[in-house]
């Protein structure tokens, strides 16, 4: 049974084939040399694109570091401008809670929490019958 998938060959292989063989030489050889051409071909253009790509790269690079260069003149500005804005916001800021106002809010929720907690306790305890046991209470030996 003859395999109907046969392997590529490259063109340098193609090449070499051609030239060792005399009966398919002249087409592999024919097949080879434009296969290398192809492969050239290929190989220049991506050599191209990429100096292309270098360049228009180098450009996008130098328009990032004029933006880098803007963007740390104002950042520098922004520090300057710094202890006078900070000086600026805390005249404006207004005074919080006074700290009495805050411990007085905290004794008021602990005795809350301590009221609802005995309520709770006690209620939750059963109250004794005011009927006598049914059952002795002392056992017999």
């Amino acid at each position: 049974m003859r395999a109907k998938a046969e392997s590529r060959l490259t063109p340098r292989e193609r090449l070499a084939r051609g030239l060792t063989y005399s009966t398919v030489g002249p087409v592999d050889v024919t097949r080879g040399v434009v296969g290398l051409g192809v492969d050239s071909a290929r190989s220049t253009a991506a050599q191209l694109r990429r100096a292309y790509e270098r360049g228009q790269l180098a450009r996008e690079i130098a328009a990032a570091q004029e933006t880098i260069g803007l963007e740390l003149a104002a950042a520098q500005e922004v520090v300057a401008n710094l202890p006078q804005a900070l000086q600026d916001a805390r005249r404006s800021r207004r005074r919080g809670p006074r700290p009495w106002v805050l411990a007085v809010a905290a004794v008021a929720v602990l005795a809350a929490g301590a009221v609802a907690f005995s309520i709770i306790r006690r209620s939750s305890r059963p109250e004794p019958s005011p009927r006598p046991p049914s059952v002795d209470v002392q056992p017999r030996p």
